[in-house]
Formats: structure tokens, C-alpha cells, sequence
């Protein structure tokens, strides 16, 4: 189901009927979605939602095709994060704008399957806005989301993940999904990512760029990455693991669960200003009316960690 132009603006015309104040924008500080977003461990996750998402065989070969991820993998990063935080914590007209920006980018990603890949046949022809395609990408940041916050403060009671995720649909919409296509609460949600993660195929391109992200390039990385790659890994589901291939035997597993160990213990003794990301912190302060709302302290080690990876990004645009 491709989204013309005329559902996804009916479906950002229902966002904006849904928003209490503009100035809070699509969700506000009184969401669940404020208070899960906030937090920087959902970054915990990354990897696991990238390698969900490229396990679609739409995804992967449009990344593939279509994007500059291997040359230049952190400015698409930012770009992509860009976007993504100024829907959740931006003013309602900045949403709606990145919603547009994205929907025009996408509306010229298109091609061909080859070869086939579960559940597509070679040649079915892919396009960036098909609705399915969207709905995935979307279920992947927020079910990753939802097990990364987990992590750090315990698992949550049903009925405020069905909050969580009812109130996500909207972000979702920003994307035109329709509503006939979510599932129609939590469990469901959580039965069809169940069902997809069976379902899909890891293609080649998949596999290719997977093994790209979670590399070290440098020698003086590969320390950092090893656990990193062998912390996403873990993350994953296991058929969607092996799908990738990679190793994940007993060793793999208690280093993992060191890891989940650790960052439940020590999550929640973080200051809150340790914890929370730059976009959240300035939000608040744009609804408190401060004028210099810019978190500079947050953007400071933002970009110092960015700055620490741009040798990584550097080598592996020259391989």
C-alpha cells in the first residue's frame, strides 16, 4: 500500500487536531513518549532498530541504493536524528516541517528487488513510501525503544506500554501510516514484530551493511566496537541474528548479560542531567519561556563523542 499525498496529509492534518498546545507539539511534557525519549540509554538500542530495520528487504536495498550511509555514515546520522527529535520534542509546526522534508526525500527512493528475498519476489519493484515498509521502521524504534528503557528502570506494566505505544501512533502518522494498518494495542504490536521477525529475509545488502556498522576500521576502536557489536547482537532476536550471521555462543552471552547487569544497576544513579538528551532539556526550557533555550553543556558532549568517532567514520568511507 503505497501513501499518496493526500493520506499523508490527512494524516498530518489528525496529528494537528490532536495536539493540546503548538508550542508542546505532537506529544508534551506530560506524555509517556516525553518521559521514555528523554533518556539517552534508548541510544543503547541503535543498532539493534538499524539491523531490524535492514533486515526488510525494502529498507536494505533502498539504503543501499539510495543513501550515502557508507561515505558518510555520522552526517546521516544527525540528519536522520534531526528529524526524528524535532517530531518529538519539537514545536508542532517543526514536526509537521521535518515530516515534510522526510516525505519528499522518500518520495524519490525507488527500484528493484534482485535477487528475490523472502517474502518478495526478483524484481518486485520497492518504494520508500509504501506503508508497510514505514510501519516497520516505526515498530522497530519504538519496540527497541520501549526494551532499552527496560533495561535501564525495569520492565514496565502493560497498560503503560499500551499508553506508550498509543500515543507513538502519531509519530507514525507523521509518516502517513494509516490506522488501519497498527495493531490494535501493545500485545498485538509486540505478536506482529514476532510474526516479521520470522517472516523477513536478511539479504546480502543487509548482511554487508550490518557487518559495516558494528566494524572498527581503526585498531585503537576495536576494543569499544567488540562489545558494542557483542551488546547489539545479544539484543537481537535470534532468528534475525542468525539471519546475519554472527556469532553469539556462550561467551557472546555472558558478556551481554554483564552488560544488561551493569546498566541496570547503574542506570537509574545517573543524574538526570547525565541522562537526559540536549533536545528534551531545551524543549522544557522553550516551554519555560528562556530565552537561550540551546542545551550547550548537552550539545557539547554530543559532539565530542561525534568528534570521537569521525576518525571511524573517515577510515571506513576510504575502504
Amino acid at each position: 500500500m503505497y501513501v499518496e499525498r493526500e493520506s499523508f496529509e490527512a494524516r498530518l492534518r489528525e496529528v494537528s487536531a490532536n495536539a493540546r498546545r503548538p508550542e508542546e507539539g505532537v506529544f508534551g511534557p506530560r506524555s509517556e513518549t516525553w518521559t521514555v525519549a528523554r533518556e539517552t540509554i534508548v541510544f543503547l538500542g541503535a543498532g539493534r532498530a538499524a539491523l531490524l530495520q535492514l533486515a526488510h528487504p525494502y529498507v536494505a536495498h533502498a539504503i543501499a541504493e539510495h543513501s550515502r550511509t557508507r561515505a558518510d555514515p555520522l552526517g546521516r546520522f544527525n540528519r536522520t536524528f534531526l528529524h526524528v527529535y524535532a517530531m518529538l520534542f519539537g514545536p508542532l509546526e517543526g514536526a509537521l516541517a521535518s515530516a515534510e522534508r522526510v516525505r519528499r526525500v522518500h518520495e524519490h527512493i525507488e527500484g528493484t528487488i534482485d535477487p528475490a528475498a523472502r517474502p518478495y519476489p526478483r524484481g518486485h519493484v520497492y518504494r520508500a513510501n509504501e506503508a508497510e515498509a514505514l510501519l516497520w521502521v516505526f515498530a522497530t524504534l519504538v519496540e527497541t525503544a520501549v526494551l532499552a528503557y527496560e533495561m535501564g528502570f525495569g520492565t514496565l506494566p502493560l497498560s503503560r506500554k499500551d499508553r506508550i505505544y498509543e500515543e507513538l501512533k502519531a509519530f507514525a502518522r507523521l509518516f502517513g501510516v494509516p490506522e488501519s494498518l497498527f495493531p490494535r494495542d501493545w500485545s498485538a504490536f509486540v505478536a506482529y514484530c514476532a510474526r516479521t521477525f520470522e517472516a523477513l529475509a536478511v539479504t546480502t545488502p543487509a548482511r554487508e551493511m550490518g557487518g559495516f556498522l558494528l566494524s572498527a576500521p581503526r585498531a585503537a576502536l576495536a576494543p569499544v566496537m567488540a562489545f558494542y557489536r557483542t551488546f547489539t547482537v545479544g539484543f537481537l532476536p535470534p532468528v534475525v541474528r542468525e539471519g546475519y550471521g554472527f556469532a553469539y555462543g556462550p561467551r557472546e552471552a555472558r558478556t551481554f548479560e554483564r552488560g544488561r547487569r551493569l546498566v541496570r544497576r547503574l542506570w537509574p544513579l545517573l543524574p538526570e542531567r547525565a541522562r537526559f538528551m540536549p533536545d528534551y532539556v531545551e524543549a522544557r526550557r522553550r516551554l519555560a519561556g528562556e530565552t537561550a533555550p540551546r542545551d550547550d553543556v548537552g550539545r557539547a558532549v554530543e559532539q565530542a563523542l561525534l568528534s570521537a568517532l569521525r576518525p571511524l567514520a573517515a577510515a571506513a568511507s576510504r575502504e
